[in-house]
C-alpha cells in the first residue's frame, strides 16, 4: 500500500543528494507540479525557484490560483509573462505533436533564461508515470509526446528532476492530501488549451475556448457528482446555425466529461441531459460565434482523455 508520509522523507533525501546547488521548478497550476514544488521547497528551502509560466493557454484565473497557492504553501515563485512568444511559435502549426513539441522547446527556452537569472543548474519537473508510458517509455509505441517528456529537446542546458516520476495520479493526489494542499482545480494539460484546439492556434481561438470553458466549469463543478476532467474542445469545423433570426456560420465545441482514478484508462461521465442542455445553450448564447455543442461518449481506450 502507498505510504504518502513515507514517499515524500524518502523524495526529501533523494533531492537533497541530487541536487548540489540552485534549481528551478517548473509550475502548470496542476496538483502533479505543486507537488513536486513543495517537495523541492522542503527539500532546498530558498536555493529552488518555483516559475510559472503566462503562456496565454491557460483557462481564466489560472494565474491568480497558482500565486495563492504556492503563497500558502510557502514556496518561493515568480510568474514569467511569454504569451507573444508560446503564439509566435505555434502560428500556422495544426499537427499535434508538433504543437506539444513546440510548446515543450519553449517551455525549456524559457526555463533556461530563468534558471540563468537565478544561478541555476537544475529543473524540477511534475512528471508523474502516465507522462512518459504515454511519452514512449520502456517498450511501449508513443500514444502522444507529452510536453515534459517526449516534447523536450534532445539537449536541454539544466539536469532534470523528476520526484514524482514513479507514482499515478491517485498517488500524487494522496501527497497532496498529507501536505494539506487545498483542493485544486481539475487536471489540466501541460500545453494548455492549445491541445484543446483543433488546428491553428491563434489568440483568437484561444480567448473564445476561454470562455467557453470558463462556462463548463461553473456548471460542471456545481454537480453533485463532479466528473474527474471536464474540458471543452474547440474543433476546426464550423457549422450553419441561427441566432435570433439570422443565419451564422459559427464554430463546433465539444464537451468531455470523464471519470478515472489514475489517468491510465478513463469512461465518459454520464451527465443528465438538462444539465447538458443548459450548459449548450448557456455557450451559446453567451458566445455568438459558436453555433453547435457536441458531447463526447468515448471511454479510454480506445481515445485518450484529451483530444490531441
Amino acid at each position: 500500500m502507498f505510504a504518502p508520509e513515507s514517499f515524500v522523507l524518502r523524495a526529501i533525501e533523494d533531492i537533497k543528494k541530487e541536487v548540489v546547488g540552485r534549481s528551478i521548478i517548473a509550475v502548470s497550476g496542476g496538483i502533479d507540479s505543486t507537488v513536486a514544488a513543495k517537495i523541492a521547497s522542503d527539500a532546498l528551502g530558498s536555493e529552488v525557484l518555483a516559475v510559472y509560466v503566462d503562456t496565454g493557454l491557460m483557462r481564466v484565473g489560472e494565474e491568480k490560483d497558482v500565486r495563492n497557492t504556492l503563497t500558502k504553501l510557502g514556496v518561493k515563485h515568480k510568474i514569467s509573462r511569454e504569451e507573444a512568444l508560446f503564439l509566435e511559435r505555434l502560428k500556422g502549426v495544426t499537427d499535434p505533436e508538433s504543437k506539444r513539441k513546440i510548446i515543450g522547446k519553449t517551455f525549456i527556452d524559457v526555463f533556461e533564461r530563468e534558471a540563468k537569472e537565478f544561478n541555476a543548474r537544475y529543473l524540477v519537473q511534475g512528471t508523474i508515470a502516465p507522462d512518459w508510458i504515454e511519452s514512449g517509455g520502456g517498450l511501449r509505441d508513443t500514444i502522444k509526446s507529452h510536453h515534459n517528456v517526449g516534447g523536450l529537446p534532445k539537449v536541454v542546458n539544466l539536469k532534470i528532476v523528476e520526484p514524482l516520476r514513479d507514482l499515478y495520479k491517485d498517488e500524487v493526489r494522496q501527497v497532496a492530501d498529507y501536505y494539506g494542499i487545498p483542493k485544486m482545480r481539475q487536471p489540466f494539460p501541460g500545453p494548455g488549451l492549445a491541445v484543446r484546439i483543433i488546428g491553428e492556434v491563434t489568440k483568437e481561438k484561444v480567448d473564445l475556448l476561454k470562455r467557453a470553458t470558463a462556462i463548463l466549469e461553473s456548471r460542471v463543478s456545481a454537480l453533485d457528482e463532479v466528473p474527474w476532467q471536464y474540458f471543452v474542445v474547440l474543433l476546426a469545423d464550423r457549422t450553419t446555425g441561427v441566432h435570433g433570426d439570422r443565419r451564422v456560420y459559427g464554430s463546433t465545441v465539444a464537451i468531455r466529461c470523464v471519470n478515472s482514478t489514475d489517468g491510465m484508462t478513463a469512461n465518459f461521465t454520464h451527465i443528465p441531459l438538462d444539465v447538458l442542455s443548459d450548459i449548450s445553450r448557456e455557450i451559446t448564447n453567451s458566445i455568438p460565434e459558436i453555433s453547435r455543442v457536441v458531447y463526447d461518449v468515448t471511454d479510454k481506450p480506445p481515445a485518450t482523455i484529451e483530444w490531441e
